[in-house]
């Protein structure tokens, strides 16, 4: 459903709102400069680079902080308070003043201690995850719990400080209908995978056993970005631990992760950072450092990562043009068909650990699994030490496998040691959200099938682009899903999606 294109026409606009616009460009500036430290630190820096590089980040924050809180942001605001605006000026005015309002609750030294608590926790959880070595992360992550209550209670003492730290990544969505959505989803997808795994349906799991250098899986990678229509003028690809998107609408890069034995992982995950690559790279140029050229929040931007992983890349009709690029990178798998690579993609498995390698289906307990246990923790409900025994438990749980060790159990994401509580819920938010507006798409685009079989993408970019790109911040999360759908935002399309899909697979 096309809606007309964001603009910001600020020719009539009070001088305060100019004003205001400037401010909030230099300080987004200094936000981008973070975000390209960080990404050098995940991907380039040397390990002996984390003292100065905290340090060199932690003063960014609190500058940062300072721009946003100074008292001629307030004063613009209060200005602007019953100015006659356009709707993409108010929409604006709207975003500001939410930051403005959450960051000058929180003391500038607060924001420089969790800057520099991150940057140690991260070395702190990478070296403990390669030791295996829970009780040496264990401390970082005792002091981010403990620094974000503390945030948390100066935005709001008498709310819940999860709650709170929630609407850091989803401002637009109530806690109540997040777990409104991830009961939903438990509550449906628990018995579906169970008649899976009683179901007598043999995939072709064993299309991609074998082993597949990295370099070969990196050449591959990069094909499939050059596939899909990742300009690579304006990004780049990398490894990294946990792969991850960072960037903006002139310089948004990609990183992915190989493993020798799984090269649908690599291409599972170089996919789905491209989906959030593509969102950044389509918002408007002439917007940059206004919320008109910001992405909604996380539970929008994992909706473009995830449609792009699970409704294109797991696609039937994505692997008849991408099968014989992947056959010319590693012959031994000549004699696969269409189908062998789609059965093998879209596997339920009985046995994974792993979050980024789960299947569309059980990744939704492993989300589950994390929003408990970091709940529990920023409530005052969960000890620290006790995390891994929790983890380990609620794994059996819901999942019917318990982890061996902590490298492949609660220290196999990155979100904590950047004390990110919160995050994990706008996964499967995102991925809802991803088939809503697929099916949105199909429903617009003709032959929308047929048109991935072939290698084409540009009427879906240009769908995604018009309908959520284009916006940036000017829409919060369920209108902008309105405007794009024609309804409001469910569970609906994505619960008809997958019994569909599963259920022809599985024969269930």
């Amino acid at each position: 459903m096309a809606t007309e294109a964001a603009t910001d026409d600020t020719a009539d606009a009070p001088d305060a709102y100019d004003a205001l616009l400037d401010r909030a460009r230099r300080w987004n500036a200094v936000g981008s400069a973070s975000g390209v430290l960080g990404w050098d630190q995940q991907v380039m820096m040397p390990e002996g680079g984390t003292p100065a590089r905290s340090k060199q980040l932690s003063a960014l924050s609190s500058v940062h902080h300072d721009m946003v809180t100074d008292d001629e942001t307030g004063e613009l605001l209060e200005e602007l308070a019953d100015a006659d605006l356009t709707d993409e000026q108010a929409a604006v005015v709207r975003e500001i003043r939410r930051e403005y309002e959450r960051s000058d609750a929180v003391p500038v030294e607060l924001v420089e201690e969790i800057s520099e608590t991150g940057s140690e926790a991260l070395q702190a959880w990478e070296e403990a995850k390669a030791e295996d070595d829970f009780d040496e992360f264990a401390p970082y992550l005792e002091k981010h719990v403990e620094l974000k209550r503390e945030y948390a209670e100066h935005i709001d003492p008498d709310r819940d400080p999860y709650e709170v730290l929630f609407e850091e990544f989803e401002p637009c969505l109530s806690m109540e209908r997040a777990e409104s959505i991830l009961t939903e989803l438990r509550e449906a997808l628990v018995p579906m995978i169970d008649d899976i795994r009683e179901s007598d349906v043999e995939l072709a799991v064993d299309t991609f056993e074998g082993t597949f250098p990295e370099d070969d899986q990196e050449a591959l990678s990069r094909e499939a970005l050059e596939l899909v229509g990742y300009d690579f003028d304006r990004g780049r690809l990398d490894v990294s631990s946990h792969p991850f998107t960072s960037g903006n609408q002139f310089d948004c890069r990609v990183t992915t992760r190989f493993d020798e034995t799984d090269p649908l992982g690599a291409v599972g995950s170089t996919i789905h950072e491209y989906g959030h690559a593509q969102y950044n790279l389509g918002l408007p140029q002439e917007h940059f450092g206004t919320p008109l050229g910001t992405s909604r929040d996380l539970s929008v931007h994992e909706s473009q990562s995830r449609l792009w992983e699970n409704h294109v890349g797991r696609s039937k009709a994505f692997w008849q043009e991408f099968l014989p690029v992947f056959q010319e990178h590693f012959p031994q798998t000549e004699e696969a068909t269409v189908q062998d690579a789609y059965e093998a993609f879209n596997q339920v498995y009985e046995d994974n650990l792993i979050r980024v390698e789960a299947d569309e289906l059980t990744y939704h307990l492993h989300i589950v699994v994390r929003f408990e246990i970091e709940r529990d923790l920023v409530r005052g409900d969960l000890a620290v030490e006790d995390v891994p025994e929790v983890w380990n438990d609620k794994y059996e749980e819901y999942l019917g496998i318990r982890p061996d060790n902590d490298a492949v159990g609660c220290l196999q994401d990155i979100h904590w040691s950047h004390g990110n509580f919160g995050y994990f819920p706008t996964y499967s938010l995102g991925s809802v959200m991803a088939a809503q507006l697929f099916a949105a798409a199909e429903a617009e685009i003709d032959d929308l099938d047929g048109k991935i079989a072939a290698g084409d993408f540009e009427d879906l970019q240009d769908w995604l682009g018009e309908n959520v790109h284009q916006h940036g911040a000017r829409y919060e999360t369920n209108e902008l899903v309105k405007q794009a759908t024609g309804e409001d935002f469910s569970a609906d399309a994505f619960l008809d999606y997958v019994d569909e899909k599963y259920g022809e697979l599985y024969g269930i």
